[in-house]
């Protein structure tokens, strides 16, 4: 992804080239921009080791190893849960340990020390020893001896150290906290106490109980989480990210501030197959942030736009991010039921972010990028479309009843096959096992973070902190249901500030969640409600990592690269408040017509959001339509016909206000 970006293609509509002329950046000055060293500074998983030799072997075979366990146990038979999860938390753990330095300044050329292999090696025995051990252990339940008890406090203390190493340290400070709390509760106040409970008791509810370390969170891990993150690892190695961006400028990049919405378009797609904002940003943004400059788009505004979109790649399904398999679990309900719920609010999402790039391009007066250096459509589809089918093939298993397991390990054997139909994207062993090794890697975050966040929610279900923090949220906003959500977006974005998107779900959901369901709030909708706002953190300043990585790409400040991105997510963000007074955008109790009310509405909303936001309808818009434009959004976006048709009468007084405005302003311009 760095040095020149020269794109040549024949084919449709002739050759195009991308390349300095076309994005404004001098060649030098793009190979400055370091994908890695990029990476590094904003995302803490890509801070490990670069190993050489024998180290570099040995982590590749570690990788591939747990790639190919997870394959065949998904296609051929789980093992046990706890043990399911025992195996892949080692490999995890083991990893972790060899590739992560205990010091994020530590020279990450040094090499593996050797201190860190007898750490690895204590991991693997930890976990391990509750595979060896199964049926002693199943024979004793609640008898545990001194040696699990010993194993188990091991297991704690290296989790918290290996999720310090890879993730913010928030999570596993937030871990010992909790843990404390299970101990000491007893001597706090009132509201915040309990009886407390013995250190043998805590570990034994830990680490050999099914609702801590080994609970839903590490269990979904294990088997949907891991298949999914090595179906995209797999589907990226055919070159589907090269692809995306391809059709994205085929598609988008001939309009108005074309590569606005060849950023918006390419960061949607790429999240079907990536779960990671900072990732996404770097791995798009890297080509379209110096195209958005090349047509006059503000450095801090391009930065801004990459990240909101990269963003909701999170939302997208069919694959969405790692908190939806867990969100799943938490319902009760199949994968393909939360997939679909996901559906109206991605929409709405990405509409708010396609309207106000429009809008702002239109404010510019920024252009396209000439057809003659564009793709051709047909081409793409006709040479690399089958890239496509793989997702088609995810989605198609999905809907016709397979488990998400299954529909990933069968997604990976179609991904597998139909690379063979062109020589550039064809996996070959060597691309294939690199693809096992990039999954592993990519899993071992998620991993960690689901596991020492079963820690704090089985402090949960030890104590009754979940339900105590639930009647203290209730208590705080009266309880009223607005108040209610208000106080659980803070809640999330505040733990989004230190904890990566799936922890910060987990930890919300059983924390602020319940609150939300006391006051009625359907399941699901509560808990999409915090799995928007856990990802809202990434955008959201002070600590808005994927907006900093895009500011990082166009040399722009990154604080005022944060607050754009906030405004423009704005619209996207009060999506989660529409389907919690509307859940029929979730498909809850769905019937045919009040639907298509309600999203055609909702669509209008976000229309008139983007348009205040932006402050631009055809041409410069008033402080007063502004504020009408606001007025008429929340009417559109609250359920109920009254409010729908002040909303679209709103909307018709500011489109002929503006139209005419427009008219004259160009009259008076053509003038002599």
């Amino acid at each position: 992804m760095t040095g020149e970006r020269t794109k040549k293609q024949s084919g449709g509509n002739g050759a195009f080239d991308l390349t300095e002329s076309h994005t404004g950046i001098p060649r030098s000055e793009q190979g400055d921009i370091d994908f890695a060293d990029l990476m590094r500074k904003f995302d803490t998983e890509s801070r490990f080791r670069v190993l050489s030799g024998r180290q570099s072997k040995l982590i590749t075979v570690l990788a591939v190893l747990m790639s190919c366990f997870h394959f065949y146990t998904s296609g051929f038979g789980l093992l046990p849960a706890q043990n399911q999860g025992a195996v892949h938390l080692a490999f995890a753990l083991v990893l972790t340990v060899l590739l992560y330095p205990t010091r994020q300044s530590s020279d990450k050329r040094a090499g593996i020390p050797w201190y860190d292999f007898i750490i690895a090696a204590l991991c693997a025995c930890a976990t391990l020893y509750l595979v060896v051990n199964h049926t002693g252990l199943a024979a004793r339940a609640g008898l545990p001896t001194d040696v699990d008890l010993f194993m188990g406090f091991l297991l704690i203390i290296l989790l918290l150290e290996a999720t310090r190493r890879i993730s913010n340290p928030v999570l596993s400070i937030l871990a010992v906290i909790t843990l404390l709390y299970c101990r000491f509760g007893r001597f706090l106040p009132e509201a915040m106490q309990h009886r407390g409970f013995g250190i043998s008791r805590i570990i034994n509810h830990m680490y050999l109980g099914t609702e801590g370390i080994f609970g839903t969170p590490l269990e979904v891990s294990s088997t949907f989480v891991f298949m999914f993150i090595l179906f995209g690892a797999v589907l990226e190695k055919t070159g589907m990210g090269k692809f995306i961006i391809d059709l994205s400028l085929a598609l988008a990049g001939w309009s108005t501030g074309g590569p606005a919405k060849v950023a918006v378009v390419a960061s949607g797609l790429m999240g079907t197959v990536s779960g990671s904002s900072v990732a996404n940003v770097c791995t798009t943004g890297m080509f379209t942030i110096p195209l958005m400059k090349s047509v006059g788009y503000r450095p801090h505004f391009a930065g801004a736009v990459e990240a909101v979109a990269s963003t909701g790649g999170q939302i997208m399904p069919p694959v969405m991010g790692a908190g939806a398999f867990i969100m799943a679990q938490f319902l009760g309900e199949s994968y393909t039921v939360v997939a679909v719920a996901a559906v109206v609010p991605a929409l709405l999402y990405y509409t708010a972010v396609m309207v106000q790039v429009h809008f702002e391009a239109r404010r510019l007066g920024l252009k396209g990028i000439a057809r003659e250096h564009l793709p051709s459509v047909r081409y793409l589809l006709r040479t690399r479309g089958f890239l496509l089918l793989p997702l088609a093939a995810i989605v198609y298993f999905l809907l016709t009843g397979y488990t998400p397991l299954m529909a990933a390990f069968y997604g990976i054997i179609t991904c597998i096959a139909l690379s063979w139909l062109n020589r550039e994207t064809r996996l070959t062993p060597r691309k294939l096992a690199e693809a096992f090794e990039s999954g592993a890697r990519s899993a071992l975050s998620v991993a960690c973070a689901c596991a020492c966040v079963g820690l704090i929610v089985g402090t949960g279900t030890l104590t009754g902190l979940a339900l105590r923090i639930a009647n203290g949220i209730i208590t705080l906003s009266g309880g009223m249901l607005l108040p209610t959500l208000l106080l659980t977006m803070f809640a999330c974005i505040l733990l989004g500030t230190g904890l990566p998107t799936t922890a910060n779900f987990i930890v919300t959901s059983a924390m602020a969640a319940p609150a939300l369901l006391q006051l009625g709030v359907p399941p699901i909708a509560a808990y999409m409600f915090v799995f928007y706002f856990g990802i809202a953190a990434d955008i959201t300043p002070p600590v808005a990592l994927a907006a900093y990585a895009g500011a990082g790409i166009a040399g722009a400040d990154p604080m005022r690269t944060g607050v754009t991105a906030f405004k423009l997510a704005l619209a996207g963000l009060l999506v989660p408040y529409i389907y919690v007074f509307n859940p029929i955008l979730l498909f809850v109790d769905a019937t045919p017509l009040p639907m298509l009310q309600a999203v055609v509405t909702a669509l209008i909303g976000v229309f008139l959001l983007a348009m205040c936001s932006i402050g631009f309808y055809r041409t410069t818009l008033p402080l007063r339509l502004r504020a009408a434009a606001l007025i008429g959004a929340l009417g559109l976006l609250d359920p109920g016909t009254a409010t729908d048709i002040l909303g679209l009468v709103i909307l018709v007084v500011i489109h002929v206000t503006q139209t005419l405005r427009a008219k004259r302003e160009a009259s008076a311009g053509t003038q002599p």
